[in-house]
């Protein structure tokens, strides 16, 4: 019987792939075009690529890149991932006063672009406030003059002209655009979290605020993490926007300066692109690994953990 069964059992299929030529016409044309441009590259000397590898390592070009490019992401993000999940918790709040002004402020702020913004900051809003007056309550020094009082309630005076063109005032500008973006990223983290851990977070008694730190947040940051790398990596190519307050220590004003005192135009942009690229793909590989490290437990686990648990398995 079993040998009847053997014989009767067909040999093994012998299947041949699908052909898909058009994979191979598709490969080749993009062959053809990367040696076209890669051989336009290398022979057209307008290019000029020594003299851009020159300005990238010119003083006030990394002046520049540190201050206006690094300093000014790092400041401007962690400002907008701070008021981003504070508004994003307040848009899921039950007060209707705090989900009204949340949305307010995620609809001026995602509304405006940040030229503008900066346009504003860097030349309006000296205009407007040349000096702002700091004391204890908000508009000290009206509420002395309604009361009658000779003296002045007020503590001390900002200038704002004086940093209207400073890196500080980029930064806040950017920080408060960026918060807009941040809330609705967080928003949707927060609501990504399956209601039940907050249930159960309630049932062990812990306080809201506790169980948002706890509980919600570290499980939201698996969706959290991925567009808040993007936002970081767009932040970088918006400090270019910083020339509009106008404020010099920025790479971009840096090295269009250079390409305006010696016409080299192309050299310049290209050492101001190289900047960037390596800013950004350093930024890439960081994000990869805190999608990594905020995504364990989710989904399929890695091919180390399948041999752990394999090797487990046969030790049992």
């Amino acid at each position: 019987m079993s040998t009847t069964s053997t014989q009767d059992r067909p040999g093994p299929i012998k299947a041949r792939p699908v052909p898909h030529p058009g994979r191979w016409v598709a490969l080749a044309v993009i062959a053809v075009v990367a040696a076209m441009m890669l051989s336009s590259f290398l022979t057209n000397p307008r290019w000029n690529f020594p003299f851009a590898l020159q300005v990238m390592n010119y003083k006030p070009v990394l002046n520049g890149l540190l201050k206006g490019t690094i300093i000014g992401t790092v400041g401007s993000m962690v400002i907008g991932i701070a008021i981003g999940v504070i508004v994003g918790v307040m848009r899921l709040s039950t007060n209707p006063v705090l989900r009204g002004v949340s949305f307010l402020y995620t609809w001026f702020f995602r509304g405006i672009p940040r030229l503008v913004l900066m346009g504003i900051l860097g030349s309006g809003l000296g205009f407007l406030y040349p000096k702002f007056d700091i004391g204890p309550l908000p508009f000290s020094q009206q509420l002395a003059h309604a009361l009658g009082l000779h003296g002045d309630l007020t503590i001390f005076t900002l200038n704002v002209n004086q940093f209207s063109s400073t890196i500080i005032m980029g930064i806040v500008g950017l920080g408060l655009s960026e918060g807009a973006y941040m809330a609705e990223i967080a928003r949707a983290g927060i609501l990504s979290v399956d209601p039940g851990q907050n249930e159960a977070a309630q049932a062990l008694g812990m306080a809201p605020g506790k169980t948002m730190r706890r509980i919600v947040l570290p499980q939201a940051m698996r969706v959290i993490v991925p567009p808040t790398g993007n936002e970081t990596i767009a932040m970088v190519k918006d400090t270019s926007l910083l020339s509009a307050l106008p404020l010099i220590t920025e790479l971009y004003f840096q090295t269009n300066a250079v390409g305006t005192r010696t016409l080299q135009i192309m050299p310049t942009y290209v050492a101001a692109t190289a900047w960037y690229l390596i800013i950004c793909s350093v930024l890439m590989v960081g994000q990869s690994y805190l999608e990594k490290y905020f995504g364990r437990g989710f989904g399929a686990p890695s091919k180390k953990a399948q041999q752990k648990l394999t090797k487990i398995g046969a030790d049992h």
